[in-house]
C-alpha cells in the first residue's frame, strides 16, 4: 500500500485554499434550504391538499436518503472529474428540485422533487466537504466545520423571507423564486472551485493522522469504521428528527404562535426558534471542529453528544414553555451540528484523504439510515400522545454515542494509528530485503 501523496514539509498556498473554503461555504449556504426550510412548508402543504402529515414527511425522508446514499457514487465522480463540474451539476439539480415542488399537486410530485433535490444537494455537500478535507489536513476540524457550518446556518439568512412569502399564501412561489436563486449561486461559485496540488497542503502536528491512504474496501474491513458508522447514526437521528418535526412539535406543544418579546423586536416562537437554531447549528460546526483540532476528536465528541442528549431530555420536559422551547432547541442544535465536522475529519485522519470522497460517502450514509426514523417519530407520537417519548428515545441514542466515543472509539483509534506507524516503519526494511 502506497503512503499518502500529501507532502508535510512543503509550503502551503494559503490564499488559494481559503478561497476554496469561501466558495464551498457559499455553495453550502445556497443548498441548505432544501433540508432546513422544509418544516415551514409542511403545514401549508397539508392545509392545501389535506394529506396526512406522515405521508408528506416521506418526502423529507426520500430527500435525505437520496442525498446520503448516493454520496459514495458522487465521491467517484469527484475523484474523476474534479470539484467544479460536480458542484455545477449539483447546483442545477438543487434549483430544479424546488421548481418541481412549486408545480407539484400530488404526493408523487413532491417525492420527485425530493429525489432531484437529494441528488443536487448530495453533489454540492459531498464535494465541498471533500475539498475542505483535502485542502486542510493541518486544520481539518476547522476547515470542514466552516464548510459544513454554511449548510447548517445558511438557511438563517432566508428563513424570514421564505416564512413571510409562505404566510402570504404563496408557498409555491417561495419554492420557485428561492429555487432559482439557490441554483444560480451554486453554479456561479462552482466555476472557481478546484482541488489542491501536492505542494499546497501539509499534515497536522497536533492530531494523529494516517500517512497511509486506505481504499474504500480496506476502510470497510476495519472495525473502527463500523463503530463510527454506529455513532454517526445514533447522533444524527435526534437532529434530523428536530429539523423535520420542529414546526410540528411547536404546534402540538401549543407554542408555535406565541410571541417572544425581546423588547427591541417581537417574533412568533417557531420562526424565532428556527432562526436561532440555524445560527447555533452553523456555529457548532467550526467551533467544535476547532476544539477537536486541539483536544482530539473523541473528547470533543463526548462533550458534544452528552450536551445534545441532556438538551433533548430538557426539551421534552420543558418544551411547552415558549421561552424554554426556543432556548433548548438552540442548545440541541448547537450540540448536534458538529457531527458533520467531527466524523468527516475523523474519517480523513483515520483513512487518509486520497479516497476520502468514497470512504466518507459511505460513512455519511448514516444520515440516510437516521432519516428512516423521521416518519417513525410521527407514528410513535400518535401512539403515545406525546413528543416526550420520541425525544427521550433519541436522547438515549446520543448518550450511548457519547459513551462509545471515549470507551470504544478512542482506544481503537490509538491501536489503528499504532499499527499504521509500525507498518510504515517496516516498509523500508521490506523494500530492501
Amino acid at each position: 500500500m502506497a503512503t499518502s501523496s500529501i507532502a508535510p514539509d512543503r509550503p502551503v498556498t494559503s490564499s488559494n485554499r481559503w478561497l476554496q473554503i469561501v466558495l464551498g461555504v457559499a455553495c453550502m449556504v445556497a443548498a441548505a434550504n432544501i433540508q432546513y426550510a422544509w418544516t415551514l412548508f409542511v403545514p401549508e402543504i397539508q392545509k392545501t391538499f389535506g394529506w396526512d402529515r406522515a405521508a408528506i414527511q416521506v418526502a423529507f425522508t426520500i430527500f435525505v436518503i437520496v442525498q446520503t446514499w448516493l454520496t459514495p457514487i458522487e465521491g467517484y465522480f469527484i475523484d474523476k472529474y474534479g470539484p467544479s463540474k460536480v458542484v455545477m451539476f449539483g447546483g442545477l439539480m438543487t434549483g430544479l428540485a424546488w421548481v418541481v415542488n412549486s408545480y407539484a399537486t400530488s404526493l408523487s410530485g413532491f417525492y420527485l422533487g425530493s429525489v432531484i433535490g437529494g441528488i443536487g444537494v448530495g453533489c454540492v455537500y459531498a464535494t465541498c466537504i471533500n475539498n475542505a478535507l483535502k485542502w486542510f489536513p493541518d486544520k481539518r476540524g476547522l476547515a470542514v466545520g466552516l464548510t459544513a457550518g454554511g449548510y447548517g446556518a445558511g438557511s438563517a439568512l432566508t428563513i424570514l423571507p421564505i416564512a413571510k412569502m409562505i404566510d402570504a399564501g404563496n408557498y409555491s412561489q417561495a419554492f420557485f423564486v428561492f429555487g432559482l436563486i439557490q441554483g444560480a449561486v451554486i453554479i456561479a461559485a462552482s466555476i472557481f472551485m478546484r482541488g489542491p496540488k501536492n505542494e499546497e497542503v501539509k499534515f497536522s502536528s497536533k492530531v494523529l493522522q494516517s500517512r497511509r491512504d486506505y481504499t474504500l474496501g480496506e476502510a470497510l474491513s476495519t472495525p473502527v469504521f463500523w463503530v463510527m458508522l454506529l455513532m454517526f447514526t445514533c447522533t444524527v437521528t435526534g437532529g434530523l428528527m428536530a429539523v423535520a418535526q420542529l414546526g410540528v412539535i411547536a404546534q402540538d406543544l401549543g407554542v408555535k404562535n406565541f410571541q417572544v418579546n425581546l423588547y427591541f423586536f417581537a417574533m412568533a416562537a417557531l420562526p424565532f426558534a428556527l432562526m436561532l437554531d440555524r445560527i447555533m447549528n452553523g456555529i457548532s460546526r467550526p467551533l467544535f471542529g476547532f476544539i477537536s483540532d486541539r483536544i482530539g476528536r473523541e473528547k470533543t465528541m463526548f462533550i458534544a453528544f452528552s450536551m445534545e442528549g441532556i438538551g433533548i431530555v430538557a426539551l421534552g420536559y420543558f418544551g411547552s414553555n415558549p421561552w424554554a422551547f426556543v432556548i433548548l432547541s438552540g442548545i440541541v442544535f448547537l450540540a448536534w451540528g458538529e457531527v458533520y465536522s467531527l466524523f468527516s475529519a475523523t474519517a480523513a485522519d483515520t483513512f487518509g484523504s486520497k479516497h476520502i470522497g468514497k470512504i466518507y460517502g459511505v460513512l455519511y450514509c448514516a444520515k440516510g439510515l437516521a432519516a428512516l426514523f423521521v416518519p417513525v417519530g410521527n407514528i410513535l407520537m400518535q401512539a403515545t400522545g406525546t413528543w416526550a417519548t420520541v425525544l427521550y428515545t433519541v436522547a438515549i441514542m446520543d448518550l450511548i454515542a457519547a459513551f462509545l466515543a471515549i470507551a470504544v472509539l478512542r482506544p481503537m483509534l490509538k491501536q489503528h494509528h499504532a499499527a499504521n506507524e509500525a507498518r510504515m516503519a517496516r516498509a523500508p526494511t521490506l523494500a530492501t530485503a
